[in-house]
């Protein structure tokens, strides 16, 4: 009989390379899809230790993480542009504001989608969006447990167990569960996560997919507030600030957060060859804490003056998505249908008291308490509806041309009502976007493409002048070229992209309580790599250009126009690689890379750039693992970001151990 050879096109569980992603809402491989998206596999966060968000999205050019620093909530930028409240679990929106941290521990890898995604998202910030994967039951049955200590008295375990419930897998229960304490470089300053996150998979036939995800997270924590700008970016006569100053108040109410999540994910194909994918989910979430933050030096520059607040958010997202697929070829080509429709509807209510609290000697601290009063200065509650029907046709002609198509239209009611004045506002608004991409095949696993896309986001507030504001509108052109390499096992993507973005609001600086407008815009490129070889090493690299500024300050003269966006570096560069030995030393590896970024403009002043270093080391044997990371090995002093009056702190030199039991 003759030799049969098969070959599996499913990404590779162990490697750094993914060739699709779920954000795409499609099967279409990476290296055929005309847009920037990077996937930063489990795999790599493994290999890293990774613990946060931050710590993931470092590995992806044109990505600033963790700008505000430890404050305890996920802070990222896309290519210039605030993002952070553009986060997506299994393709659904979190909720219109992100107020918890997520748990990183839960999630099977991290998709990050660039530039305007309002064809398949709706009203997402035109910068990108960031769609984590949830962990999900398989066919096989498993029990990983992991416990590691590290530096600052960091303690954590994991338990990930699987169990296959029938003959063919399809019915299966998956359990992931995290618990953590850690405390902090800084004084003062502590946390605790517990969570847990049981899923399952159901057998209702083999045309359909059915799978009930829900989690459950509870965090406590101090914020971290950074360090005032004399003592640390600026000279002091006192002398400089050390890095492990708390100027916040040991006795303040510290952070208390809960996040509960139910849904489900289903997919049926039917006999004619349409597929239906419908995805749902409830979040309810609860945050209440009080922090401090630095305001005006004395004219010693030993005592800085503070202000504190106590602040409290509730509120609950209830989120749907169906689409219908199908593939048909006719004479003008072969198209791939996609018709789908959205929903979304959140509630935040929000309750703040504006609190008083000493001054502070910096450089010989006596801490007191925060006082506040018995009326919230704010409380007020806002729901956001959107609905949204979207259709986008991916059409190829012959073997090497495609062109994708699409267009959406969003009908969108934003209510907010406060509570101390009893006003009830009542903004609608309604868009249409759309994008557009062409891509041809020039050589065998070379392509390039050049795209559209456009963007909106609904704007609440009003100006001192009782003046409401336009949706903001984003588009941006994106032209590049994807490499295919190395059968398969290496990917090399080149993008250079122009952003607009109009009608950005902000706080008006000459009355906090409205707001004034602005347009920016972002410009640059990005080089990213991802590679499994077959010798065993494997690599994840990327460098990015940006530059992001403000375009017009449409006549407000606090905002000047051609001003960088605050912590917006120029260059970020990185590369994390892993090398799995053979032979003799099977089982062993060594992982470790290379991180940085030029200087940042914010807020009126400069932060030095820096570049960053890691180590690492692993042993995998049949039922046990241990590995060792060394995080910022030359314990180099960098700042991630700033804000008016204070600076956000990088991380210093930190040591995790990690012995891990597989069965």
């Amino acid at each position: 009989m003759p030799t049969v050879n098969v070959s599996a096109d499913g990404d590779n569980p162990s490697g750094f390379k993914a060739k699709r992603a779920q954000v795409n809402k499609s099967d279409t491989p990476l290296a055929q899809t005309p847009q920037s998206i990077t996937v930063v596999t489990r795999a790599l966060l493994d290999s890293q230790q990774a613990v946060t968000i931050a710590d993931a999205l470092k590995n992806v050019p044109g990505v600033v993480s963790g700008q505000y620093g430890r404050r305890g909530w996920d802070d990222f930028i896309i290519r210039g542009q605030v993002a952070s409240d553009s986060l997506y679990l299994d393709g659904l929106r979190t909720t219109t504001s992100s107020r918890v941290a997520e748990q990183l521990s839960g999630l099977e890898q991290l998709e990050v989608l660039k530039g305007p995604g309002s064809l398949l998202y709706g009203q997402v910030l035109p910068g990108g969006l960031v769609n984590m994967v949830s962990k999900r039951p398989q066919g096989e049955d498993f029990a990983n447990a992991d416990v590691t200590v590290g530096s600052h008295d960091f303690r954590q375990a994991t338990v990930d167990l699987n169990k296959s419930l029938s003959e063919n897998g399809k019915q299966a229960f998956r359990l992931n569960g995290l618990i953590a304490n850690s405390n902090d470089a800084t004084d003062h300053v502590w946390s605790k996560s517990r969570y847990i996150a049981p899923s399952l998979s159901l057998d209702l036939g083999p045309r359909t997919d059915f799978t009930i995800l829900t989690s459950f997270q509870e965090r406590s924590y101090v914020r971290q507030q950074g360090l005032p700008l004399y003592g640390s970016i600026y000279s002091n006569r006192n002398g400089s600030l050390p890095r492990s100053l708390f100027t916040g108040e040991p006795s303040a109410r510290p952070y208390n957060a809960t996040e509960t999540r139910l849904g489900y994910t289903l997919t049926h194909r039917f006999d004619d060859g349409w597929s239906l994918h419908h995805n749902l989910r409830w979040q309810q979430f609860s945050m209440s804490g009080q922090f401090v933050v630095n305001n005006v030096s004395t004219a010693t520059g030993a005592t800085e003056t503070r202000t504190a607040t106590d602040q409290t958010f509730e509120g609950q997202t209830f989120v749907m998505d169906t689409n219908l697929q199908k593939s048909v070829s006719t004479g003008f080509g072969k198209h791939a249908l996609t018709f789908g429709t959205d929903y979304m509807n959140s509630r935040e209510d929000a309750t703040s008291y504006n609190c008083s609290v000493p001054a502070l000697n910096l450089y010989n601290p006596v801490y007191t308490r925060v006082t506040c009063p018995a009326t919230p200065n704010t409380k007020t509650s806002t729901s956001v509806r959107d609905t949204g029907l979207y259709l986008r046709d991916t059409i190829t002609f012959g073997q090497r041309w495609q062109l994708l198509a699409g267009l959406r239209h969003d009908i969108i009611s934003t209510y907010s009502d406060n509570r101390l004045t009893r006003v009830h506002t009542d903004t609608p608004a309604s868009a249409t976007t759309g994008s557009a991409a062409l891509m041809v095949e020039v050589l065998p696993g070379v392509r390039p493409y050049l795209s559209y896309t456009t963007s909106f986001n609904p704007n609440t507030g009003t100006s001192s002048a009782g003046a409401t504001f336009q949706p903001e509108s984003g588009k941006q052109w994106e032209a590049g070229v994807k490499f295919d390499l190395d059968q398969g096992r290496t990917s090399l993507n080149v993008a250079v992209f122009d952003l607009r973005r109009n009608n950005v609001l902000s706080n008006d600086p000459a009355n906090t309580n409205f707001k004034i407008a602005s347009n920016q815009r972002s410009q640059g490129g990005e080089i990213s790599l991802a590679s499994d070889l077959s010798n065993g090493l494997s690599v994840m690299a990327g460098y990015s250009y940006t530059a992001a500024i403000t375009a017009d300050n449409l006549g407000n003269a606090s905002i000047a126009t051609g001003q960088w966006l605050d912590n917006v570096p120029r260059h970020t560069v990185n590369a994390s690689g892993r090398y799995r030995f053979r032979g003799a030393l099977n089982g062993w590896e060594l992982n470790g890379g290379v991180r940085g970024q030029s200087m940042v403009r914010t807020n009126g002043y400069t932060l030095p750039g820096y570049v960053l270093a890691d180590i690492g080391a692993a042993y995998n044997a049949e039922r046990w693992r241990a590995a060792l990371n060394v995080k910022n090995l030359f314990n180099t002093a960098y700042y991630t970001g700033g804000l008016a009056r204070a600076v956000a702190l990088g991380d210093d030199r930190t040591v995790m151990l990690t012995l891990g039991y597989r069965y």
